[in-house]
């Protein structure tokens, strides 16, 4: 599989503290890759500059299918994220990237079926069109008429399952998820991760995932180790 994302000598400084001291990274194309570590080893950091969420002080991001100025171009048709203002990066992250949180972030407001196609009317979907397409995906995520339910009307494990929904509504190439299942009971994390590993690789999609659960990440294809900002080590995994 051909590499769709990648970071290179991604370095970031909070002070005198290195959260990334000069990580190198490489995500396929529909590959899960989980990323590990100690409370303050940079996991969060370095998944976050992946997503463009934070720009690194030195190093690149690159991303397959984009088109701009790279110091060190890999290959045709790569673009750096990193150098990219604000306005593009937004456009980005609701275009070609997902992303699901510990918590959900559902807006309470709105039904299960609304959260999932704003991604969609935010790019200028009319809404009856962003809804339809939103409802294709209740039923192969296991919450077919749960589509009319607000957040608090749902479990914690069926308001997980409507925010993978919103992340893959706008057919993502990346899905970034942060500590999807730490909210959750054990059964629900395992049905929830499961679900969240097959659905984005059905997909096309590769899934960045940060973690501090062993057996949550050993349902991804790789497991990259995170310590003082460097990468410690790499697991490979069959994916359970």
């Amino acid at each position: 599989m051909s590499t769709v994302l990648a970071g290179n000598g991604l370095i970031k400084k909070y002070g005198t503290t290195n959260a990334l001291a000069g990580v190198d990274v490489q995500v396929a194309e529909r590959e899960s890759l989980a990323i590990m570590g100690p409370s303050g080893s940079g996991k969060s950091t370095l998944l976050h500059t992946l997503a463009g969420i934070i720009r690194p002080d030195r190093g690149q991001v690159l991303l397959r299918g984009e088109r701009s100025e790279m110091e060190i171009p890999p290959a045709e048709g790569w673009g750096r994220v990193d150098h990219w203002g604000e306005n593009r990066l937004s456009a980005l992250r609701r275009k070609r990237f997902g992303f699901v949180f510990q918590f959900g972030q559902l807006l309470p407001e709105l039904p299960a079926e609304e959260n999932v196609a704003l991604p969609l009317m935010l790019e200028g979907v009319p809404r009856r069109q962003a809804v339809q397409r939103a409802r294709r995906w209740f039923a192969p995520l296991g919450l077919a008429g749960l589509e009319h339910r607000r957040p608090g009307q749902l479990s914690g494990g069926q308001a997980q399952r409507v925010a993978i929904a919103r992340a893959l509504a706008v057919e993502p190439d990346v899905v970034f998820a942060d500590e999807p299942t730490g909210a959750l009971d054990q059964s629900t994390g395992e049905e929830v991760i499961r679900l969240l590993t097959s659905v984005t690789r059905d997909q096309g999609a590769a899934l960045v995932m940060v973690t501090h659960d062993a057996e949550v990440a050993a349902h991804c294809d790789r497991v990259l180790q995170v310590r003082d900002g460097r990468v410690s080590g790499y697991s490979q995994y069959t994916v359970a």
